[in-house]
């Protein structure tokens, strides 16, 4: 959609210290775009790293001006929150940046197009959540290949599915394995330039549009299918048609490790137990034997926030309950879940 040389600022306003941001940090971590810079006015004059502490040094400003003064060619909209609306108080600094030359990447619900195109001379916006017209209803055709394909699960939304999956995918890729990624959300999507905006499809075809994506990547030895959702929350539909349309293999748990109750507006739900939780969703796949098996293989634990004591120990805690290889890919490396790929 864009070449990856074009320089990139996130727009994140409000949004750099919570999880509605979470757009913009897989950016960060991911993108192979130049990032110039991070707008939230709250942290402005400090980089990333003295903000919020994350190891990036990239600057934070306060207006789209001064990220337009730092050369930046594509504004991306750095968040995801709850419902996917695009808020009513961007309207102002994104028609700003529109008018001054620069392309947006949207990963929002909102056709922006549709908003802000009257705006546009030689730019463009990218609307990531963009289904197809329409998909095929699944017929479980893509149990028939003959590889592996791992489906990231999680216990709650923002829990590092798409994280894990996408630093598996990578050094899974470094050691020359044959693998592919299926992108299901606006972050992979717009990392990877391609995929399914899995929640603006319709329901009746999210299992078919997954399918249709694990099918045109049947040539890969390895499949990496990005995770949404979970089957313990309440508002979610997303893993169900992920693990029909995938027939996944595997499975690999993303959780986070300080949470025991689910994010809010659910925080009233306590997360299952992992080895309950593990039943739950290999139960699902195999349909009483009907369907695909899929065997967890895993556990992506994100300890953000605890101290190396706590999260070793909390590593220690989940593989004892669980029996599986467990870690916290961005803090201590995804080694032993590419073991856990190679011996299953």
């Amino acid at each position: 959609m864009f070449d990856s040389s074009q320089k990139i600022c996130i727009y994140m306003e409000g949004a750099l210290d919570n999880d509605s941001g979470k757009m913009g940090f897989g950016l960060m971590r991911f993108s192979k775009h130049p990032i110039v810079c991070v707008i939230d006015s709250n942290y402005a004059g400090k980089t990333v790293q003295e903000a919020v502490g994350l190891s990036y040094t990239i600057p934070v400003v306060q207006t789209v001006d001064e990220a337009i003064t730092l050369q930046a060619e594509i504004l991306v909209l750095g968040i995801a929150p709850s419902g996917g609306r695009f808020p009513a108080e961007w309207d102002a600094p994104i028609a700003h940046a529109l008018k001054n030359g620069l392309s947006l990447i949207n990963g929002l619900h909102d056709d922006l197009n549709s908003r802000f195109g009257h705006l546009l001379k030689s730019n463009m916006i990218w609307d990531v959540r963009k289904p197809q017209h329409s998909y095929p209803i699944a017929t479980g055709k893509a149990a028939q290949l003959n590889n592996k394909r791992i489906l990231m699960v999680g216990t709650d939304m923002a829990s590092g599915k798409m994280t894990a999956g996408l630093e598996l995918y990578a050094a899974l890729k470094k050691q020359g394995v044959k693998v592919g990624f299926v992108p299901t959300g606006q972050i992979g999507i717009t990392l990877m330039g391609n995929g399914i905006p899995l929640d603006a499809v319709k329901v009746d075809q999210a299992a078919g549009a997954v399918e249709q994506a694990v099918l045109e990547q049947g040539d890969n030895d390895i499949i990496i299918i990005e995770g949404q959702g979970s089957l313990a929350h309440p508002g979610s539909t997303a893993t169900l048609p992920l693990i029909r349309g995938s027939q996944a293999t595997h499975f690999i748990l993303c959780h986070k490790a300080f949470h025991d109750h689910l994010r809010y507006p659910v925080s009233h739900v306590p997360v299952p137990p992992l080895d309950k939780f593990i039943a739950l969703n290999e139960a699902v796949a195999h349909a009483c034997g009907s369907l695909q098996s899929a065997k967890t293989i895993g556990i992506a634990l994100n300890t953000y926030g605890m101290e190396e004591t706590t999260a070793q120990a909390k590593i220690q805690e989940t593989q004892s309950v669980t029996g599986l290889p467990t870690t916290d890919v961005v803090r201590y490396g995804v080694d032993v879940l590419v073991k856990a790929v190679f011996g299953n």
